[in-house]
């Protein structure tokens, strides 16, 4: 196992099957605003469905497709970030993220995008990284703007979240811009 900090008192690990119970504690009490704006969130209400949306992106990372990470502040599991899709041959990735009310506004959130746009952009050589949020979720886009990604365009009531339907905006870094910012930095 690894860890990669992100703070003093925080820090980035990989998130797994084994890890359902403190992940569905972790659910429990983020649920609420978490809940709108990532799917897996609705559907991960017991141990059954927590250890099931823990495989699936143990299976994702088995195929190179994906991956999900915890974050951990003072050991309490508070949030993560995933690669919701990663296409190593076509180089291109989608990030998500989401956070309990205890591990939001310190940037570790932020600090977890950046390593995962390192090891995407640079380390795996993909071109392109997507960042997929709903125009309501004000805390997923200023992510986005914060970490340099532009924004390419709304997709007007692309998805449903209980009946109702959201717009969707679609933010991207590419390799060289992430690269020159990491030079200037």
């Amino acid at each position: 196992m690894y860890a990669v900090a992100l703070a003093e008192d925080a820090e980035l690990r990989p998130l797994e099957p084994w890890q359902a119970q403190e992940f569905l504690e972790h659910m429990d009490r983020g649920r609420a605003g978490i809940d709108p704006f990532i799917p897996w969130a609705t559907r991960t209400t017991d141990l059954e469905s927590a250890r099931a949306t823990l495989q699936l992106f143990a299976d994702k990372q088995c195929g190179d497709s994906g991956r999900l990470y915890g974050i951990w502040l003072d050991g309490t599991l508070v949030g993560g970030v995933m690669f919701v899709k990663f296409d190593a041959k076509g180089g291109v990735c989608e990030i998500g993220v989401w956070s309990e009310p205890a591990g939001q506004g310190r940037g570790l959130v932020t600090a977890a995008v950046r390593r995962l746009l390192d090891y995407a952009l640079v380390e795996r050589g993909l071109y392109r990284a997507e960042w997929w949020n709903s125009t309501v979720n004000a805390r997923s886009r200023a992510t986005a703007q914060r970490v340099g990604m532009r924004h390419d365009g709304t997709l007007r009531g692309y998805t449903e979240h209980l009946g109702e339907r959201l717009d969707l905006e679609i933010w991207s870094m590419l390799a060289p811009e992430w690269k020159a910012a990491r030079a200037t930095a």
